[in-house]
């Protein structure tokens, strides 16, 4: 793998595993759901450019504001290469009925959010409430054991 890939997220999956057909990679992909996760996974529509899409949308308050989130993962099966291509997308939009912004951005951005708690012993201690990767870090392993690479792309798919 060359420094430029690696850079860009370019994920190849261990030697020696065989890779799966599309129609089970794409099984795999849609066995990602369940009741305990926080985002979707299904198959893209006729407007949207992939085969499978997973999508999160957050709502949370932040320093008094509400803050707004969808991050959507678009995936392309190539079978011939046996990889994902996958384009990131986020919509962000803060504030209130009266001042609001918003956001657009492609690529591979992510939001980290903690909050501080106090601990048995006492002490504050920082506990992870929300980080956007998650979604990405269960895909990219899903594709990677079912034999084929994971490529984000930046611009389009």
């Amino acid at each position: 793998m060359g420094f430029f890939e690696r850079l860009n997220g370019t994920r190849f999956p261990a030697s020696g595993v065989v890779p799966l057909a599309v129609a089970e990679v794409r099984e795999v992909l849609l066995s990602v759901n369940g009741p305990g996760v926080p985002y979707r996974v299904r198959l893209a529509g006729s407007a949207e450019k992939g085969d499978v899409v997973a999508d999160w949308r957050i709502r949370h308050r932040s320093f008094g504001q509400q803050v707004d989130q969808r991050l959507m993962l678009r995936m392309l099966l190539d079978p011939g290469r046996h990889e994902v291509r996958v384009l990131q997308e986020q919509w962000t939009r803060t504030g209130e009925k009266w001042s609001a912004s918003r956001a657009y951005g492609r690529g591979g951005g992510f939001s980290v959010e903690w909050t501080y708690e106090r601990g048995p012993d006492g002490r504050r201690r920082r506990v992870k409430t929300l980080d956007t990767r998650e979604m990405s870090r269960v895909l990219r392993q899903s594709v990677l054991s079912a034999g084929w690479s994971w490529r984000p792309r930046r611009l389009r798919l």
